[in-house]
């Protein structure tokens, strides 16, 4: 009897909560790991776009004064 006991061999069984195997862990890509600072750089680039936009134009001309006004009242003109 105790040499049947010997020749029988048990497959080990899987525990209970780990049906199918050991899983492979995946290694997340390159967008998931860095997206917050793509974003980052996206949004910084686009302002400095817009910065350098907005003070590169030409300042408008200065129109026509209005009426009534003399000209040596202002700050940095002399009265003549």
């Amino acid at each position: 009897m105790s040499a049947k006991n010997k020749n029988t061999k048990q497959k080990p069984s899987p525990p209970i909560g780990k049906q199918g195997g050991r899983q492979q862990e995946k290694e997340p890509d390159f967008y998931t790991k860095h997206k917050s600072t793509i974003w980052t750089v996206i949004v910084l680039v686009v302002l400095t776009i817009f910065f350098i936009i907005n003070n590169t134009r030409k300042v408008p001309d200065e129109g026509a004064y209005p009426p009534n006004y003399l000209k040596g009242n202002s700050a940095d003109e002399t009265l003549e």
